[in-house]
């Protein structure tokens, strides 16, 4: 072979083009696997949308035969599992909380085909793995800009249900203010729904009635009411800046692709087994994001909270994990 320093920037980008096709092609060779994924909620919903585009990613690269139900309810769940298990789906993705005992145990009677369940509990041997929106870090990070927004040091925090995977990013979000600005306090409210914007919207106005300038908004609604008011917000999850101009500081994003592209190559190479795929949600994963607005958030800020984002990848800064409910403050 030729010295590689004397190729040409055309040569190595030819070869690099002929090196894809022939990956390309030897990705449409392979079988393609079966994915299903059972939904509780509309596709739209914050959480579940982030699972639904990373299978949808898949399928578009042609690596996943991809099919779903949405607005399952718990009771018809177990039923709509052993129809996919039945319908030989290799790979089954969705959520069960609420039904933990009954989704472990269509696992259990389909040994032979794989399950990636959201969930609270552990995984259980031979099939039943678990994941999680494990994006505690950049709420942390999103915590250091509220912090730093704040003028009445009143943040008002509008949750979905008090579970271990809404608290724990709540807490980060709150260590993350209380570290850059010690005076703040917090006003917190759950409407035991995950989707109920006017319900949501009604406590986000009761919290800026209450001196509340920078919102958290974990659910649907929250952010209508801040536009309304003209206060600032947190977003979750997802990004929605741009349905929010002027109004979201920045958000905790998680990126399901790194969870679904494992497990998918799991079950694609026969080493699929039960497991914790929360890591694959982590920052460093690529799982978990930061996304501000360099209009809303002082350059000093973002400087501050890049140097924060850079030693918790570094392994030099540990967010701390608080499953427990957050509470307001006296």
């Amino acid at each position: 072979m030729g010295d590689f320093r004397n190729w040409s920037r055309r040569a190595v980008l030819a070869a690099a083009v002929v090196s894809a096709a022939g990956l390309a092609a030897g990705a449409a060779a392979a079988e393609k696997v079966k994915v299903a994924a059972i939904y509780t909620l509309p596709v739209e919903q914050q959480w579940i949308s982030r699972i639904h585009a990373a299978l949808n990613e898949a399928q578009a690269r042609g690596d996943i035969e991809y099919t779903y139900s949405e607005n399952v309810a718990n009771t018809d769940y177990e039923r709509v599992m052993r129809e996919y298990s039945e319908a030989g789906q290799q790979l089954i993705v969705g959520e069960v909380f609420g039904l933990e005992r009954a989704a472990r145990k269509v696992a259990a009677d389909y040994p032979d085909t794989a399950f990636l369940m959201g969930s609270s509990f552990g995984a259980v041997k031979p099939n039943f793995a678990v994941f999680d929106n494990w994006i505690h870090e950049p709420s942390y990070l999103t915590g250091m800009i509220a912090g730093h927004a704040t003028e009445s040091n009143v943040i008002g925090m509008v949750g979905g249900y008090a579970i271990p995977e809404v608290n724990r990013l709540m807490n980060a979000f709150m260590d993350g203010a209380r570290d850059v600005n010690p005076e703040v306090k917090f006003l917190v409210n759950f409407i035991d729904s995950w989707y109920d914007p006017p319900k949501a919207k009604e406590s986000a106005f009761a919290m800026m009635d209450a001196g509340a300038d920078i919102m958290y908004a974990e659910r649907f609604g929250v952010s209508d009411a801040a536009v309304e008011r003209g206060v600032k917000a947190i977003g979750n999850v997802i990004d929605t800046s741009q349905d929010y101009p002027d109004t979201i500081l920045a958000s905790a994003i998680w990126n399901m692709e790194p969870t679904i592209n494992e497990a998918v190559a799991a079950v694609a190479e026969g080493r699929f087994k039960a497991a914790d795929y929360g890591q694959f949600s982590f920052m460093s994963y690529g799982g978990g994001a930061l996304v501000a607005d360099p209009d809303l958030v002082p350059a000093e800020v973002m400087d501050e909270v890049g140097a924060k984002e850079r030693d918790i990848l570094d392994g030099m800064f540990r967010v701390n994990v608080n499953d427990a409910a957050p509470a307001s403050d006296k």
